[in-house]
């Protein structure tokens, strides 16, 4: 058997896989970070971790919502994600996070964007005509890459950004695109969304003395004015 190795916000997380699959993954025939989740899918995920103890999923579905803000690796798992989606959400938008809230190891719980069949972020995101997605990347400088299959509102979201101050990068990597029909994002009524995929650069500004752990980032009063004025931005490129 060979070890494939994905490096997730700087911890190794390590899945042995068959030659076979790890041959399709040299041949480009498969996607590389999905061969790294520890799970498939949100079944087998459920099927060995537990909800309320390892992991939670949050809604809120306003009546009449058309936009949902969601987080499919929030908590723990790529901080601060929820907090962002759902800052953005408020009480206009729909929101949806699947969080991880292990003391440690939250990273074994990420299931890659194209895999991510939760039901009820398959329910939420269906409903909507647009998806905005909040993943965290990696990166020690400050940028986001606003990938996804909605360029209209991809290019939307990075003027409004730039405009804001935050450095937007000018081409994203091909495994963070988001432009896969399968990805969540691109799953609701139009078939297209937005993922945004911040660089820990940029989401260590938002919290008082850069720190991402879970306890810090669940209190509000942690959060500096970048926190607000990025979602600000977001909000406004969705009119």
């Amino acid at each position: 058997m060979m070890a494939v190795e994905k490096i997730v916000e700087g911890c190794h997380v390590k899945k042995t896989v068959s030659i076979a699959a790890a041959s399709l993954l040299v041949l480009g025939l498969a996607p590389a970070a999905s061969a790294s989740d520890v799970y498939a899918g949100y079944a087998e995920l459920a099927a060995h971790e537990t909800e309320g103890k390892d992991y939670r999923r949050v809604q809120r579905v306003p009546s009449g919502a058309k936009t949902a803000h969601i987080a499919i690796h929030g908590g723990a798992i790529e901080a601060p994600t929820s907090q962002l989606a759902a800052q953005a959400a408020g009480s206009r938008h729909a929101y949806y996070a699947f969080e991880g809230i292990k003391a440690e190891g939250n990273s074994a719980l990420h299931i890659t964007a194209t895999r991510f069949d939760e039901p009820k972020a398959l329910a939420v995101v269906g409903a909507v005509d647009r998806t905005v997605s909040w993943h965290g990347a990696a990166g020690a400088k400050a940028t986001t890459y606003v990938g996804g299959r909605d360029t209209t509102l991809i290019k939307k979201v990075e003027a409004e950004l730039r405009a804001a101050g935050f450095p937007v990068s000018a081409s994203v990597p091909e495994e963070i695109g988001g432009d896969s029909p399968n990805n969540i994002a691109n799953r609701n009524r139009r078939g297209m969304g937005v993922q945004l995929e911040i660089s820990r650069g940029q989401r260590e500004r938002f919290f008082d003395g850069g720190k991402l752990t879970r306890a810090w980032i669940e209190n509000p009063a942690n959060r500096t004015k970048a926190f607000y004025r990025y979602v600000a931005a977001v909000n406004r490129a969705l009119g």
